[in-house]
């Protein structure tokens, strides 16, 4: 079904770049995601090449009975911080079960994709990681570059759907249980910063700078997702997913790893959603729990979409419950989405 294809672009069947950019030798029996796999279902490991020349590391996922079809293809990222083998994997993998080829991938500078320094991000860097796996998908000769979509979970929805706005070989989007990363880092969460505390934040970043240039490499904040007691639930959630056995990863950033101090700095600079009105007219979907902390960035995100839109509000759901809980996440209404978005897809 495969091929390799196009500068930048190839198919990795038996390897997958580490975080130095070395080869280590894995095959996807013996690979390490934290949900189990499906017998409905191939997995291949591939890499591809951004614009800014940052090899990615992706698992693509196909249904076992795609022979002699042209599948319509997605592309899925998220959450922020997390890797392939966790919630976009799962994603990617039920979706496969439905009928299409899906793309779970590591964004620059996190997991098996290149980039240095590590654990580092960009509104704009991590907006261009989806256009390349869309660059990726629409060269594979089993797949219709006609019939492509996006599923953004967490930080990446946002990410997601600023790269639908910009890339018109997008048809169709989901944003799942999301995070605007530019507006919970400039603004705090529920918008609670106030102009003298983003003034000293971005007085520290820049400080930050000078010791970074000095030394020449950059600090690191505090490990992510550890706890003291007290913290809000929505934290102990993102600690029961991650720092358990239910989703810790050693290569996730949210797994007791650290961002750069100065990875905000980008973000507090750089509004993602401006322009989601432009996808119009291809379809968005919001997908949010009732419960969740991070609903309000959803609700602003569909209020500023163009029609054709949905919002779906998974009863009783928190956040973190759309990162892997089989009995919340609502795959069925993507499927359906995707059927009738992506161009009359037979699945």
């Amino acid at each position: 079904m495969l091929k390799a294809g196009g500068t930048g672009t190839a198919l990795l069947l038996a390897g997958t770049a580490s975080a130095t950019g070395q080869m280590r030798s894995i095959t996807m029996s013996q690979s390490d995601t934290v949900f189990p796999k499906s017998d409905r279902v191939d997995t291949r490991q591939v890499r591809f090449t951004n614009r800014y020349g940052i090899t990615l590391v992706g698992n693509l996922y196909l249904p076992k009975d795609a022979a002699g079809r042209r599948l319509p293809a997605l592309a899925v990222c998220g959450p922020f911080g997390a890797v392939k083998e966790q919630s976009s994997g799962l994603y990617a993998q039920k979706m496969a079960e439905r009928g299409f080829a899906a793309l779970a991938f590591d964004a620059s500078y996190t997991g098996e994709s290149g980039g240095t320094p590590r654990n580092i991000a960009s509104p704009d860097i991590n907006t261009e990681d989806f256009s390349a796996a869309v660059d990726f998908l629409g060269l594979q000769g089993g797949i219709d570059r006609e019939r492509i979509g996006i599923i953004g979970i967490c930080g990446f929805g946002g990410m997601g759907l600023s790269a639908a706005a910009i890339d018109k070989r997008v048809k169709a989007v989901v944003a799942s249980t999301m995070y605007d990363m530019s507006r919970v880092m400039s603004k705090g969460y529920n918008d609670s910063v106030t102009p003298e505390q983003r003034h000293a934040t971005l007085e520290k970043l820049s400080r930050q700078r000078w010791d970074d240039a000095m030394k020449g490499s950059p600090a690191y904040g505090p490990p992510a997702n550890t706890l003291n007691g007290g913290e809000a639930q929505f934290l102990v959630d993102y600690h029961d997913y991650y720092m358990t056995p239910r989703g810790y990863h050693e290569r996730a950033v949210n797994s007791g790893k650290s961002w750069s101090q100065t990875t905000p700095l980008s973000f507090m600079n750089f509004p993602l959603l401006t322009n989601i009105a432009e996808i119009a007219p291809r379809p968005v979907m919001i997908v949010h729990g009732e419960k969740a902390h991070s609903r309000y960035f959803g609700e602003t995100a569909f209020a500023a979409a163009a029609q054709p839109k949905e919002l779906v509000i998974v009863p009783g759901a928190s956040h973190v419950d759309l990162y892997d809980r089989m009995d919340k996440i609502p795959f069925d209404r993507m499927t359906e989405f995707f059927r009738k978005g992506l161009a009359g897809a037979r699945l």
